[in-house]
Parts: structure tokens; sequence; C-alpha cells
């Protein structure tokens, strides 16, 4: 039975698609930057053994001296694992090489698929009161990735507006409802975000058009523009928000901020 005298806890989403270069990292980045921007409490963690989301967020390889590997199988505590941002309102627990390893080392433990959600959920984390956890998953259906959505709330996932966009979709949708039937019930899809999208180009309506007529509603009505200021943010370690805060890119994602918080606004109303 849950204490009624701790607050409530932060909105866990895992962003995840197996398929690489749509723009997960960034939209994981962005998104989180755009949430803190708003005032809400954030933390990203990069389950990612690439660490990309760590290295966009500025921090130094030297100064990953504890990681997500270590809160998944060193029973590590949170406050050890975390670090602040250059981004106010924005930590994150970072990912380093270790990372590459887990999915070997993980398969021989009971609760293999149950860590990063054990991990969420230690007492210490109410000292942080976020409001928002969002999971970067690597590009794979790897125990990592499944590790995320035992952990998360919903998952959100990036689709490039590009040819054979839905395809491998079907595979991530698969996971997920073995992820409900096994381990999270609750687990639901956040949206999907179009990424990457360029409104002069036939194709990318083409896939927006499918893609909505495929999934319906949950496609959000943002979408990521390609742009210039996005690709260029990472290589000077910041959220496109801090680089170029007037570009498309920055009010993409603060769109899509707003839009993830009106759906949750009303999905607490329901509730």
């Amino acid at each position: 039975m849950s204490d009624p005298t701790r607050p409530p806890g932060p909105k866990i989403i895992a962003v995840a698609n197996q398929k690489g270069g749509v723009g997960k990292t960034t939209t994981t980045i962005n998104l989180a930057a755009a949430l803190a921007e708003q005032g809400f409490r954030v933390l990203l963690v990069d389950l990612d053994p690439q660490g990309n989301a760590s290295t966009g967020l500025g921090i130094e390889p030297e100064d990953r001296k504890h990681s997500t590997y270590d809160l998944l199988l060193d029973d590590a505590r949170l406050k050890d694992v975390i670090l602040p941002t250059a981004v106010a309102g924005l930590w994150i627990s970072p990912a380093n090489s270790d990372l590459s390893s887990a999915d070997m080392e993980l398969v021989s433990l009971e609760k293999r698929s149950f860590l990063l959600h054990d991990a969420l959920r230690q007492p210490d984390i109410d000292a942080f009161a976020f409001d928002y956890v969002l999971i970067d998953c690597p590009p794979s259906l790897s125990l990592l990735t499944v590790n995320a959505m035992v952990a998360a709330h919903s998952v959100l996932v990036p689709l490039q507006a590009e040819f054979f966009a839905l395809e491998g979709l079907s595979q991530l949708m698969l996971t997920i409802r073995e992820v409900r039937q096994s381990a999270n019930r609750l687990l639901r899809i956040e949206g999907v975000i179009l990424t990457m999208y360029d409104v002069r180009n036939n194709l990318s309506q083409q896939v927006e058009a499918d893609a909505r007529a495929t999934l319906g509603e949950i496609v959000f009505r943002t979408m990521i523009p390609r742009n210039v200021r996005v690709s260029e943010a990472p290589s000077y370690a910041l959220p496109v928000l801090q680089y170029d805060t007037a570009s498309r890119g920055s009010e993409a994602y603060r769109a899509l901020a707003n839009e993830l918080i009106a759906r949750h606004l009303v999905a607490d109303k329901k509730g």
C-alpha cells in the first residue's frame, strides 16, 4: 500500500524507437529542456550506451564517475548518480560505455526487467521533486529498452518523416503489448511525434497523412521540422532552445511540450 504522506511521483516517459537516426535523443534533450523552461523539474535518464544525451547536455566523460549502469547493476543511490546540467531545472543520469555490456549482464538476473523501475522509485527521488522523468532508450528492442518500458508510465515514439517510416513500428508496438501483458499493465502510448519534417517535401506530407490515417489521435499535432539549428546544437553541448531560442526547432519543441502538458491535464482530470 502506498504511503499517503509521500508526494505523487513524476510522470515517467520512455522515448523509444528501435530505428536509429529518427531524432530520438534530440527529442529527449529538447523536450526535457522545453519542460524545464516552463518551470518543471525534469530528470533525463540516459539509457543509451552511446551516451549522446549526456554529451549533448555538456556532461564530459571524466565527469561521469557514476552512471545509469550503476543505478541498474550496482544498486547506486540516485543522489550519487544524478548531475545538474547547464539548463535550470534539468538533471541527468549520465551514460558511459559501461552500459554496452549491461544487456549481457542483465540476462542472468532474476528481476532483470525491473531494475530501472526499482531505481526510479527509491525513496530519495522525493527529495528532488521531479515532475517528469524522460528516458532516452537505445536504438534497439533490448533488455535496456524493456527496462525503460517497465519503469515508465508511457512511451513517446519519434518517427522520422521518411519513406518506410511506419515500417518497424509494428515491432515496437508488439514489444509494448508484451510489456503490458507481462510486467507493466498500465503502460500506454504517450504519442508519436513526427521529426525532420520538411513542409516543402511531398514525401513528408505523405508520411504525415499515412501516420495520421494509420495511428489516429496518438500522433501529436506538433511536428518537428528539419532545421539546421537543431542539427548544430549538440556540437555546442546545448539544447536548441538555448543555442538559438528563436529558431523554428526551438518553437516546435516548446509546442510539443505544451501539447504534452495539455494531454496530461486532460488525463489527470479524467483520472
